[in-house]
């Protein structure tokens, strides 16, 4: 017996939702998109990516390719992970759940250390 769409149910039409900025839904099919994306912006799409991937997660290797082809979002476990390791993943999640503010306050924060550590190495030329 053979299954539709190569044996595999990929994602439900009707199922989960997750909150989105405004009050919207964002169905698992856009939120595994989304994810994917972020995944693919720092870490690529190769299957290097899929063992870092794996690696950092725990998850299965299976998985993680799911994960990088949006075919399946990560759990929570596996978000907060991956929200620890990539800013890539930890931005969009942040996008999604509207608290993009808080990445122009890192965005910020990370300028300014940048500025004191240019401003110190001034300092030590102008100290020589």
């Amino acid at each position: 017996m053979s299954f539709e769409n190569g044996g595999r149910k990929i994602q439900s039409v009707m199922g989960r939702s997750f909150p989105c900025r405004g009050g919207e839904r964002l169905g698992a099919g856009q939120f595994a998109a989304q994810i994917g994306s972020a995944l693919r912006r720092d870490y690529g799409g190769t299957h290097a990516a899929v063992k870092t991937i794996v690696g950092l997660t725990g998850a299965n290797a299976r998985t993680a390719k799911n994960w990088l082809e949006a075919r399946n979002g990560p759990n929570g476990e596996s978000l907060v992970v991956l929200c620890r390791h990539s800013d890539q993943v930890l931005a969009t999640v942040l996008a999604m759940s509207g608290r993009d503010r808080l990445l122009k306050i890192k965005a910020l924060s990370d300028a300014r250390s940048k500025l004191r550590e240019i401003l110190s190495l001034l300092d030590d030329l102008d100290d020589e």
